[in-house]
């Protein structure tokens, strides 16, 4: 679809939305709220007032949370004022791991929350931070979230946002409300083949986009054995009670930003899903507990794998899969599809129309590994120049995480609008619960609620940022 026929598409639409106000019992249930009330709030483009030094809370300090801690200590611009975790243990280690990094200079007095389940409330009320990671069990990452932002801070909440379709409405109404950000914490945007590929993509390079796939393919059974503490003693129930695509936003998050959804040009409009039959946790349980062990009790109904495809505004499909059980190599898959070419992931390859110049003469055949080096070089994303190295010295599944979080610092230093708005992270959430209806519905379409009420059509695309 060339630009005049997407803005003619987008203007009928628009004109369409004017109709649907004057027929409000036809306006889906999703909608949750009048049409109009974003206006004053929207959060599409916000930018908040400058802050220059950014004092920063932390709820949850395990595996995650604790990394997040460490890397945001060394970021110029940040003081530590206080962590919460469950366990003494742990949030007295990672206190003692920022102070260390502040050399006496910065993060000198921390304060440290434990024991109770709502300590992290008390932390909030009398720290008042500027901003709040959350590094939880996803059930939480919404009303922690919600808190944050009603006792004045940004939140920055792990993935997925929210587990529910009226947990992400909640989250943007009161983002709207206190004029606060909630950004989603998808690292996997700031990859380095992601910001290439991005890049690519606004450059034109595969011609008008078509068609993404995206994938979390990562084999987490070993989880298990967290029985107590850790990610396996709350996440292994989820496997148990929900069945869908529980994880889709590593996947779905860097093809969203590839085809503009939410942001002017497209956005998500339907899902249909399936899952095949759920026999690894129980072969695993059986396998590797004694048989009354309380893993043994469950029954695991999700299914191993999830396939959903997703149907946007202008027609374009993606197909997003998960999978956690399998026996297979990992993968994020990260397709996106054009006109001219093809540029996928895992491994890293490209393929386009009349060939890759010095690697191959046709798109019958993939360029890969040292072929690419003449594209990293001409299209090799600004950010990555100026932030690729630093980053993978930081560390966080290849720098990718440091990165994530000095934009979201630096953005909030220089009263810039964030990478990712609340309205992705709830668009990109939102596949967990509507795979899941999907899949209880035998594979039926699921209509995406429009969490910005008609207002992606004017928001401006992500920079290609310098």
């Amino acid at each position: 679809m060339n630009s005049n026929n997407r803005r003619d598409f987008l203007k009928k639409s628009s004109m369409a939305g004017v109709g649907l106000a004057f027929l409000p019992n036809l306006i889906n249930a999703n909608s949750y709220e009048s049409p109009n009330a974003y206006k004053e709030n929207y959060m599409g483009g916000f930018a908040a007032p400058k802050i220059n030094t950014v004092r920063c809370a932390f709820i949850g300090v395990g595996a995650r949370g604790s990394g997040h801690a460490r890397q945001i200590a060394t970021i110029e611009g940040t003081e530590v004022v206080a962590i919460s975790d469950l366990y003494e243990d742990l949030a007295k280690k990672s206190a003692e791991k920022c102070k260390t990094i502040g050399a006496g200079q910065r993060h000198k007095d921390i304060k440290t929350y434990h024991g109770g389940a709502d300590e992290w409330k008390k932390m909030l009320n009398e720290v008042k931070p500027d901003m709040v990671v959350i590094a939880t069990p996803w059930s939480l990452h919404a009303p922690m979230a919600i808190a944050a932002m009603e006792a004045g801070a940004h939140a920055f909440v792990e993935v997925p946002i929210a587990v529910s379709i009226k947990e992400m409405w909640d989250i943007v109404k009161t983002s709207e409300k206190t004029q606060k950000h909630c950004m989603m914490m998808e690292n996997v945007n700031y990859g380095r083949d992601e910001l290439l590929y991005l890049n690519m993509c606004r450059q034109g390079v595969i011609g008008e986009l078509l068609h993404g796939e995206a994938a979390y393919i990562h084999e987490l059974r070993g989880q298990m054995h967290e029985v107590e503490r850790g990610t396996g003693s709350w996440r292994t129930y989820e496997y148990a009670k929900r069945d869908g695509n529980l994880y889709p936003t590593h996947g779905l998050g860097p093809v969203a930003q590839y085809m503009n959804l939410a942001r002017g040009e497209d956005n998500f409009e339907r899902i249909n899903s399936f899952s095949s039959p759920g026999k690894g946790r129980n072969l695993y349980a059986k396998k590797h507990f004694d048989k009354d062990h309380k893993w043994n009790q469950l029954d695991f109904k999700g299914g191993d794998i999830n396939t959903s495809i997703i149907k946007t505004t202008l027609g374009r499909t993606i197909m997003v899969q998960w999978d956690e059980t399998s026996p297979r190599p990992y993968s994020r898959h990260n397709l996106i599809q054009g006109t001219n070419g093809t540029l996928a992931g895992f491994p890293t390859r490209i393929a386009l129309e009349g060939g890759v110049e010095g690697a191959t003469k046709n798109h019958h055949s993939w360029a890969q590994g040292e072929d690419l080096a003449a594209i990293y070089e001409k299209y090799e994303h600004p950010l990555y120049k100026r932030l690729g190295e630093v980053s993978k010295k930081m560390g966080g599944h290849g720098g990718m995480d440091f990165m994530m979080l000095y934009r979201i610092v630096e953005c909030l230093r220089k009263g810039q609008p964030l990478d990712q708005n609340v309205y992705e992270g709830c668009f990109w959430s939102a596949v967990g619960p509507l795979s899941e209806a999907s899949v209880k519905a035998h594979g039926d379409s699921q209509k995406f609620p429009d969490f910005t009420r008609g207002a992606w059509k004017t928001t401006k695309p992500l920079d290609i940022i310098m």
